[in-house]
């Protein structure tokens, strides 16, 4: 009789160690997805708008640092998510999408489309799956290439061949099985002497760290290496949050960075950046530090970022090993070189007793200043809450929240995109279940999706949803005004976002005062299911770096 192929399919992908799937189910991929759904400890989660279920399985695989997967149908399924991939590409997120695929063998249909295309425009991988001898051949190719090059793949299968039935194969070998054992990189001893020299010859040292950083033995050679040569430490935005309560901890960064950050990278003479890409948000595009000041740590360096140099000096080697490597280095020394006290900490308690903006805003009756609703949020928050930082003008202010682990604070911002937000967040939920999930969300993202408030009741996700509502598209609405152009375009008015929330069935709250903050979310902690709080925001407030960039401030 033989057997059909979704299930062939289905079989792989749990082989492949997949426990999670989010999906909007379709011609194109429900016989794939219910065949799926009968394995033991599996979980399909169904969304709303296939944009949605990409994006979910985006902040799946960066929370649970894992492959993450999701299932759309064929056609528009398809042309939907190209958003949601184009910013895992970006975001190097590796995940596996199973799409239908218009009839291989039929003649006109109403969804027809090469796929292939439309998937290779954002930069992701495209196999198609046209062969019934090649099934566990391209499911092990996505899932090899999304590992290995940590990034998106499509793999497309046309739904009358999935229907077909043949002779089982044999068992599916994993794509684990095939990623090389090799050990992490030791630098090269030359290239660890040039290195050594460079420091050595450094006196105001930042050590910034990214996501190659991330494992505990990196960020303890980073403090190591910091403490050793009287240096501050920093991370990268995604990062933020690694040397939380360290003494010599300055923050994220870049152009999200605080003010003492800034101040502390433009003094400094040696960058280190480890595990770091530099792809010109860290930097502020040259703005903060220069590539002429940069020494590279990273397993595969490139020298050149999105038309940029990334630095003057390279050390390719494990992110641990290598700093290790220059402190050992250092410390072997006789006499061991000094490195004069020039602030570090001092730059570390500015962090945290100066505001991050202290311009004064004419903030109107009834509405909060984003700033100070951020502070209280910061405050009111226990630090063990996931937290998403979502896109759009609000997500600045967001951005400085104070001692929460990197593990715990979700930030993808590539390619600019607003309405990730419920998304990112239902991801985040869905890897860490055991703990309350805070998602910090512009008014305007949050419509873009809003229809996934119904996923999240459905899932009984618990997810404190913060909505900094200004009525606006607050990027735009500033960028016009500062142009002396109408801002109508930009303005919608303030909506009734809790009412809203309640349509879907979920707990909803209106904020205008700080005061009530504290309270609300107790309440949250103490009850069941997710809720929402409308906090009316100023739409006066700008923030530095908007402010900056339409020249209002230097």
């Amino acid at each position: 009789m033989g057997t059909p192929c979704y299930r062939i399919l289905a079989d792989a992908f749990v082989k492949e160690g997949v426990t999670d799937v989010f999906a909007l189910t379709g011609d194109g991929n429900m016989y794939w997805e219910a065949a799926y759904t009968e394995a033991p400890g599996t979980r399909t989660i169904n969304v709303r708008h296939e944009h949605a279920a990409v994006a979910m399985a985006s902040a799946y695989a960066r929370v649970a640092d894992t492959v993450g997967v999701a299932s759309v149908t064929c056609g528009p399924g398809v042309t939907q998510i190209s958003t949601a991939l184009a910013t895992a590409v970006q975001a190097r997120i590796p995940l596996v999408i199973f799409a239908g695929e218009s009839p291989l063998h039929g003649g006109w249909y109403n969804q027809s489309i090469d796929l292939g295309p439309i998937v290779t425009a954002t930069g992701a991988r495209y196999i198609p799956v046209h062969s019934t001898a090649r099934l566990h051949a391209c499911v092990l190719e996505a899932f090899h290439h999304a590992r290995s090059r940590n990034e998106p793949v499509v793999l497309g299968v046309p739904f009358d061949l999935q229907k077909e039935k043949v002779e089982t194969p044999g068992e599916y070998t994993p794509s684990t099985a095939f990623l090389p054992d090799a050990g992490p990189r030791w630098p090269h001893p030359d290239y660890l002497a040039r290195a050594v020299d460079r420091l050595r010859a450094a006196r105001r040292v930042v050590v910034i760290a990214g996501r190659g950083a991330r494992g505990p033995d990196a960020r303890d050679a980073c403090i190591r290496l910091a403490e050793r040569v009287n240096g501050a430490l920093a991370t990268t935005l995604p990062m933020r949050g690694l040397f939380a309560g360290h003494k010599r901890d300055i923050g994220s960064a870049g152009s999200f960075g605080h003010p003492a950050t800034g101040d502390a990278l433009k003094n400094a003479d040696l960058i280190i950046a480890v595990g770091a890409s530099l792809r010109g948000y860290t930097s502020d595009h040259g703005r903060v530090f220069p590539p002429e000041k940069v020494l590279q740590i990273d397993e595969h360096p490139t020298g050149l970022a999105r038309g940029r140099a990334t630095a003057a000096l390279f050390l390719a080697a494990d992110a641990a090993l290598g700093v290790s490597a220059l402190a050992d280095a250092i410390e072997a020394e006789s006499p061991a070189p000094d490195w004069p006290d020039w602030g570090a900490e001092d730059y570390a308690r500015r962090l945290r007793s100066e505001p991050i903006d202290s311009f004064e805003y004419p903030v109107e009756q009834g509405t909060l200043d984003p700033r100070a609703v951020i502070g209280a949020l910061d405050a009111a928050l226990p630090k063990d809450w996931g937290c998403v930082n979502s896109s759009g003008h609000s997500s600045f202010f967001s951005a400085h929240m104070l001692d929460r682990p990197a593990g715990t604070f979700l930030t993808i911002r590539e390619f600019g995109a607003i309405g990730n937000g419920l998304g990112y967040a239902a991801g985040m939920a869905a890897a860490r279940p055991n703990r309350p999930t805070v998602l910090l969300e512009g008014d305007g993202g949050l419509m873009v999706h809003i229809q996934e408030l119904e996923t999240i009741r459905l899932q009984g996700w618990k997810i404190l949803i913060c909505v900094l509502n200004d009525g606006a598209y607050g990027a735009e609405i500033h960028k016009l005004r500062a142009d002396g152009l109408s801002d109508k375009g930009g303005v919608y008015g303030r909506n009734d976002l809790a009412r809203m929330a309640e349509g879907f069935g979920i707990r909803g709250a209106v904020v205008d005062r700080l005061e009530a903050l504290p309270g609300l979310i107790e309440e949250f902690r103490r009850g069941e299911g997710s809720m929402l709080l409308d906090i009316q925001v100023s739409d006066q407030v700008i923030s530095p770096r908007m402010a900056m960039n339409i020249g209002l401030r230097k």
